[in-house]
């Protein structure tokens, strides 16, 4: 549409109309594009990568986990500043080279490998996610906190903080203690003055099911217990704390002066301790226990080691498992926590990086060695990455082959054979000249070495390191023979 520029004056002086501005560190276009807010943090980006690279090299300088510091501490907080505002343009082909440019010179330091080695390959070795994914995963996270509904969710509740404006006046709060017991014996008990009711918490998952259970007792005897079942998405703390809060509502329901309770979960004890948490159960097991003083009810809280022999203890933990195996009916809590919603946006983003990982056109070589990024990850935390063995999971290294792609030499052509290339899975499979150390490397691991059994022998936990160790040494002999000629 055709319109006309405003013009506005405020005191006899023209208010100049701009085409972007800054809000808050947020760069805001006429347009809502955020083009020039993601070139700035990009260029900031590069400008703390340029020393980064002098001070970073291949055999010497900073360490891959330096590298790693500096990126996660420093580079994706400058520039996934904002990101729920702008996270749609990275869906943008544009948007998206901006940040895997950025990203890229950052992977291949920390995985110490050539600068030619793609950025599909150089992200997998350094364990890092595409930076418009990451932008993503942190623009759900913050909308899931809000509590506006996600599709990862799929029609469940998140449990939300309780606001600061419901919580009661500082005056008004109930300070909440509790006292350690290593055991039950008498002179423990004749030391805290432990008389009357007890009633022992505990929570449990296990087998995919969450539980949780008390158990009463009086005069040495078990008079009621009460089982739990939460979702299976719910965590262990979770099921502690409504443990914590069955306690409490107990003890509201009886006519006795005091009211021990015993949980063998010491961080939920200390989440009831703060006054600045703002959980949900942490909140109601607060007004509880304050009801409870208002009734001139006695209540005191323990913290019992576990799996020491005490009766009450025990029979809790118990009628926990059984409810996690044995108990059919509604879940009696079912919020989503943070930490469930975290994992579950965190997997797609990783199903979404495989997609990308499995269809690009790059990292041929790679692929052979860790085919997916899960299998990748497994892998990567298991083993030391080197640079030569970054040169041996890229191909791109002092081989002929790749030396000749690049104009470094003349032939690319093995000194088995020239007519024949040498990459790296001649040098490893193919090449006479290491058939003593790929027959031995057979006679140790039992698995046939080529191409497809690759994958298998990184899985095999006892064939790994002398593979390993065969490639690096297979390696070091073409490195070192092509560097002389």
């Amino acid at each position: 549409m055709k319109y006309d520029t405003p013009r506005i004056h405020m005191s006899n002086i023209q208010i100049e109309i701009v085409k972007e501005i800054k809000i808050l560190g947020l760069l805001v276009d006429e347009k809502l594009t955020f083009n020039n807010h993601i070139k700035e943090v990009c260029r900031k980006a590069t400008n703390i990568y340029k020393p980064l690279a002098r001070a970073a090299k291949i055999n010497w300088g900073l360490n891959s986990e330096t590298i790693r510091t500096i990126y996660v501490a420093v580079i994706e907080p400058i520039i996934m500043y904002a990101s729920s505002v702008w996270a749609p343009a990275t869906q943008k082909l544009m948007t998206q080279k901006q940040l895997n440019t950025v990203q890229r010179g950052f992977a291949q330091k920390i995985c110490k490998s050539y600068r030619t080695v793609s950025l599909n390959a150089a992200l997998i070795l350094a364990g890092l996610i595409p930076l418009d994914l990451r932008i993503q995963e942190a623009s759900q996270l913050f909308e899931a906190k809000r509590g506006r509904p996600q599709p990862t969710l799929k029609g469940r509740k998140m449990e939300k903080r309780v606001s600061f404006l419901n919580a009661p006046h500082p005056s008004e709060e109930v300070e909440v203690k509790f006292q350690c017991l290593e055991d039950l014996e008498p002179e423990t008990v004749a030391k805290h003055a432990i008389t009357g009711f007890r009633i022992f918490t505990d929570g449990s998952k296990m087998n995919g099911g969450v539980g949780a259970a008390l158990s009463c007792w009086e005069a040495g005897e078990e008079i009621m217990s009460k089982k739990f079942r939460l979702e299976a998405f719910c965590t262990v703390f979770q099921a502690e704390m409504y443990a914590l809060y069955q306690a409490t509502e107990v003890a509201l329901k009886t006519n006795r002066n005091t009211v021990n309770i015993l949980s063998d979960s010491r961080s939920a004890l200390e989440a009831l301790g703060s006054t600045k948490n703002s959980h949900p159960l942490v909140f109601t097991i607060r007004r509880n226990l304050s009801l409870l003083r208002e009734t001139q009810t006695i209540t005191h809280l323990f913290w019992i080691r576990a799996h020491v022999g005490v009766d009450g203890n025990e029979r809790a933990d118990f009628l926990a498992r059984e409810a996690v195996t044995k108990l059919k009916t509604k879940s009696s809590y079912d919020r989503c926590p943070i930490s469930f919603i975290k994992r579950t946006i965190r997997q797609s983003i990783l199903d979404e990086w495989g997609k990308r990982y499995k269809n690009g056109e790059t990292a041929a070589v790679t692929k052979i060695f860790l085919p997916s990024v899960e299998q990748a990850n497994k892998i990567l935390k298991k083993i030391t990455l080197s640079p030569l063995l970054t040169q041996v999971f890229t191909g791109h290294g002092g081989f002929s082959e790749y030396l000749h792609r690049f104009k470094c030499k003349d032939d690319p052509g093995c000194v088995c054979d020239e007519n024949v290339d040498e990459t790296i899975f001649h040098l490893l499979i193919d090449c006479p000249q290491h058939s003593r150390a790929l027959e031995d490397l057979h006679q140790q691991i039992h698995i046939n070495l080529c191409k497809n059994s690759i994958p298998v022998i990184l899985n095999n936990a006892s064939a790994r390191d002398p593979f390993l160790n065969y490639c690096v040494k297979v390696a070091k002999v073409a490195i070192e023979r092509n560097r002389t000629q």
